[in-house]
């Protein structure tokens, strides 16, 4: 059982307990909350009424990603419109599931902007919003921005630092290397709706166990191994002050089978195909290992989306909400 705590500022925020409570798994869904395995494109046409369905069935969370680029040899755009575009459409369309990104590549984006556009939208909201970050990992955009692919690491941790900065304190003062300086004389508003926004890292980000153990609020990453979830969660917790708890989740693209005990089936540590009863088996194995939130791509899936969403909702979502 976890013994370490959230600190007061994330304890109180409800967009953050809602995905990250200590012994608990949660889960949350990848926009656009549906299949699209033809194509890198897909129909966004049901997009509010999947994302709904998620708010009133007790999905934790909706994750946006950041594709600026449709890129042919990557294959997938994401939900096609702009994260923070999306989030305000959504933010006026749902009432309590918790809103983010996953995640805003921040070497690609001006951090002051980042740091009022996610304040925005937690205000509209009213405190649903996590900024999930990212390093990015398309290196084609790159050249697009003028930005340097090479450099992404100690951007991506100066851009967090600037945001955290501008969302935290009032006429805040910074010295940046690679975006502007602020010196005190103006103020960045609006601020988030609580003390301090949840800010989380998506994917590994090109940083050190140790920046997940004690800077990020959280950790999804993707591509992981089941078996070493465990030791994950244990080398964060031994590189971490001893006393805050730093959930640590991943992501899946997940096909889910229309046979409930189909056995379940991991290809690469990235594509899940099972039925919900053998996929429950294996999710509460990764509870007891101290796997916080899963957030899953139901991108491979053929079966219509509302159909499958149903099912989790009342098939599988129920059996981690009761403990």
């Amino acid at each position: 059982m976890n013994k370490l705590l959230l600190p007061e500022h994330l304890a109180n925020n409800t967009a953050f307990t809602r995905v990250f409570q200590p012994n608990k798994l949660t889960f949350g869904l990848i926009a656009p909350f549906k299949g699209y395995p033809e194509g890198p494109m897909p129909n966004m046409q049901d997009h509010l009424e999947l994302a709904q369905m998620a708010d009133k069935g007790g999905i934790s969370a909706l994750w946006l990603r950041d594709v600026p680029f449709y890129d042919p040899s990557f294959g997938d755009v994401g939900q096609i419109y702009d994260p923070f575009v999306d989030l305000g459409f959504l933010a006026a369309a749902t009432q309590n599931i918790t809103l983010g990104t996953a995640g805003i590549v921040s070497p690609l984006r001006n951090p002051i902007l980042t740091a009022k556009q996610a304040a925005s939208v937690d205000q509209l909201s009213n405190g649903r919003f996590i900024l999930g970050m990212s390093s990015g990992d398309r290196p084609v955009e790159y050249p697009a921005f003028g930005s340097d692919f090479d450099n992404r690491a100690e951007r991506f941790r100066e851009a967090w630092e600037m945001i955290r900065t501008l969302n935290e304190k009032k006429f805040p003062r910074m010295k940046s290397e690679y975006h502007g300086q602020l010196t005190g004389n103006i103020d960045l508003v609006p601020k988030p709706v609580y003390k301090r926004l949840p800010m989380i890292t998506i994917g590994r980000a090109r940083q050190d166990m140790s920046w997940f153990a004690n800077q990020s609020d959280a950790w999804i990453w993707h591509g992981v191994d089941p078996k070493r979830s465990k030791g994950i969660v244990k080398e964060i917790a031994e590189l971490g002050d001893g006393k805050t708890w730093h959930p640590f989740g991943y992501a899946n693209f997940l096909d889910l089978s229309e046979d409930p005990n189909e056995t379940a089936r991991l290809h690469n540590n990235i594509f899940l195909r099972a039925g919900r009863n053998t996929l429950m088996e294996f999710w509460k194995q990764q509870e007891q290992d101290g796997v916080a939130h899963i957030t899953l791509n139901l991108k491979p899936t053929r079966r219509p989306a509302n159909e499958v969403l149903q099912e989790l909702i009342e098939e599988v979502v129920p059996h981690f909400n009761n403990n």
